[in-house]
């Protein structure tokens, strides 16, 4: 990489027409998910209770509406349990064309056709033989959801596949996540013109019909599998990105264990499901708010538009926000935003002018962004308290949250549709006040009560602040470096261990130094035994052949475990941890196998000298009591590569 002269700093790098063509093709993926996503979550439980039943008499397609929408809140809440194993199905895929592209074309292509299929109302079979009509449907709609969340899986789990660094999996997520919001709010804008046009070309009438629906249908099928043939075309499978989690098959089982052992893990997801479940059922019902209250179907596509405005805008500002403002008053922000968008929707339904200001604060929510970053350091907080890192958990939660508020978002709209009245050919003018305010109560009152125990849950029970972090960081490091962490020593000393040795290189240029002559803020030297390099540039280098075992989401710390067992942590600057990721860009991937002398990091060491903090490079051995012998290091000036240590120690048998 190159260094600029004047700062010693690394130049930022360019990006190539393939990394521009390969983000793009990526993105594009997401686009047609979303919105596939959206039909099956949202729009397809207004089509059951507005067009599927068409023709039956009401009180049989309500009978009808109650079935379908009771297997489906079933179906998408057994779906949590089947994820793990589509997982490790795609894991275990070895094909010429990788493990994650072929899954993204089966998963989309078989769910389109069958999303397809169950539009047509199964070919009206429900008015031949409802009993079978109900069996077809379960079979259809479980394949459906299994070949989505195949899709779903490979498409986002294949990101640490084709990017090479951290850098490079942010750009890709963000990139994805800003495309799938448009997939999302996009199908709010078109769903009315469409289903209306269409229906309009069979029956002549200007109304949401059953062809409508079905074009609709056809229509987000034909985009979502365009978007996975991009991504299938658009897109390579690096050979040499080997993950260790890759290899880590984890059942429900072990996420539950995971939540239950880390309380904060729970209180993050339990706040984060009282938002969820509030955003998702009111979108779900917003259509029948414009239909049936505001007596104004054609308008509804302001509501899509608005959302998909206001999600531009705060995907963009949520970072530079947080340079200044603590993420906990950005959520608590984001839920006020929200409360008073449920006043708005309650006191002034029909005053266009006002619906749009609370369609902008219902919006303007900063609740996923902080949940995935509080989630994140909760990997720390969990390897602290139980001296697991389970980073296999903290990836499941969000996904299997957003499937249960999925599930029960589809039922309780279902029963919104079914107790107000708002079903079959039903319009605004046969709404009596009764129907109103029986929607009001679930479509608005219960979700504000959810935003306003979400808003409580995370300012009493979340305790993971930044700064929290950065003093649980701190003190894990310490913890490690005296192998005090629980169950570590034990765990380790009732296994058969064979004598080894590793040379240890220097990571990094510089002048070595005894981690006690590295003082700390408190007048003392640091604990554990290793070593410390006073940096003279600003690139890390591996220090033998061996493993990355893991990286701090701050990036100042990994792990690294050498071909012979030697279990090592290199951690930038002291107090670095503070800076959550600024001045740092890593050249590997957790799991990834390194040699000698390949460079792993480069770090920003003006920037670190800044913010007034020390930017001494530190090796330590996290296996302190299996070590039986190393050399003494004396202050010298080394170059990477240079041996520093020669280390002894009782490794396990293999």
């Amino acid at each position: 990489m190159e260094q600029d002269v004047e700062t010693n700093t690394p130049a930022k790098k360019r990006l190539s027409w393939h990394q521009v063509n390969e983000g793009i093709a990526f993105a594009l993926g997401n686009l047609g998910h979303s919105a596939f996503y959206g039909a099956l979550s949202t729009y397809f439980i207004v089509f059951v209770t507005s067009g599927m039943f068409s023709g039956l008499s009401t009180q049989v397609a309500n009978r009808l509406i109650g079935l379908i929408t009771g297997l489906v809140v079933v179906i998408r809440l057994a779906e949590v349990v089947v994820d793990p194993i589509l997982g490790n199905i795609v894991d275990n895929t070895e094909t010429r064309w990788g493990k994650f592209k072929p899954w993204q074309l089966i998963g989309s292509i078989v769910s389109s056709i069958l999303l397809v299929i169950i539009f047509t109302g199964i070919f009206g079979l429900a008015k031949v033989n409802w009993l079978l009509f109900a069996i077809v449907f379960v079979i259809l709609f479980v394949t459906l959801d299994i070949f989505y969340s195949f899709a779903d899986v490979s498409y986002w789990g294949m990101v640490p596949a084709i990017s090479e660094d951290s850098h490079a999996r942010g750009i890709f997520t963000a990139l994805g996540s800003f495309t799938g919001s448009i997939g999302w709010n996009g199908l709010t804008m078109i769903v009315v013109p469409i289903t209306t046009y269409f229906t309009y070309l069979a029956t002549g009438k200007h109304t949401q019909g059953p062809q409508g629906w079905l074009a609709f249908a056809i229509i987000v099928a034909i985009v979502a599998v365009l978007s996975a043939v991009s991504v299938a075309l658009g897109t390579k499978e690096k050979d040499n990105a080997i993950r260790q989690a890759a290899k880590q098959k984890t059942s429900i089982k072990d996420v539950f264990v995971g939540i239950i052992k880390n309380d904060q893990i729970l209180w993050i997801s339990l706040a984060y499901l009282l938002y969820s479940l509030a955003y998702v059922v009111t979108n779900g019902v917003l259509f029948y708010l414009f239909k049936f209250v505001i007596g104004k179907p054609g308008e509804f596509w302001i509501a899509g538009a608005v959302a998909t405005i206001v999600g531009f805008a705060t995907a963009p500002l949520y970072p530079i926000l947080n340079k200044f403002i603590p993420r906990k008053i950005l959520y608590t922000v984001g839920q006020i935003c929200m409360i008073l968008s449920y006043i708005i929707f309650i006191t002034a339904r029909t005053n266009m002018a006002l619906l749009i200001v609370g369609l902008i604060l219902f919006n303007f929510t900063f609740a996923q962004l902080v949940v995935v970053l509080s989630l994140t350091d909760s990997i720390e907080y969990g390897q602290l308290k139980n001296g697991n890192r389970n980073e296999a958990v903290v990836l499941a939660v969000r996904p299997m949250l957003d499937k249960i508020t999925g599930a029960f978002s589809n039922g309780i709209v279902g029963a919104i549709a079914l107790v107000a009245g708002m079903t079959g050919s039903a319009t605004a003018a046969d709404m009596t006040a009764h129907d109103i305010h029986t929607f009001e109560v679930l479509a608005f009152y219960t979700p504000l009560v959810c935003a306003i125990l979400s808003l409580l849950v995370f300012l009493f029970k979340v305790k993971i602040t930044e700064k929290k972090h950065a003093e649980i960081v701190d003190e894990l490091q310490a913890k490690l470096a005296t192998d005090t962490l629980p169950h570590s020593a034990t765990a380790q000393a009732t296994k058969a261990t064979t004598q080894a040795q590793t040379m240890v290189l220097a990571p990094v240029s510089g002048r070595s130094l005894a981690l006690q002559d590295v003082v700390t803020e408190d007048g003392h030297g640091l604990p554990g035994t290793g070593f410390a390099i006073q940096p003279s540039d600003g690139t890390l280098y591996a220090p033998f052949d061996g493993t990355i075992r893991f990286t701090f989401s701050t990036k100042h710390t990994l792990g690294i475990v050498s071909t012979t067992g030697l279990e090592t942590i290199i951690h930038v600057g002291l107090g670095t941890v503070n800076l959550r990721g600024a001045g740092f860009t890593t050249y590997y991937q957790d799991g990834q196998i390194v040699h000698a002398g390949d460079r792993l990091m480069t770090f920003d060491r003006n920037l670190i000298r800044q913010r007034g903090y020390d930017d001494v490079v530190v090796t330590f051995f996290t296996q302190p009591r299996q070590i039986t012998a190393t050399d003494k290091v004396a202050p010298t000036t080394v170059t990477h590569g240079n041996p520093v240590l020669n280390v002894t120690f009782q490794a396990p048998q293999s």
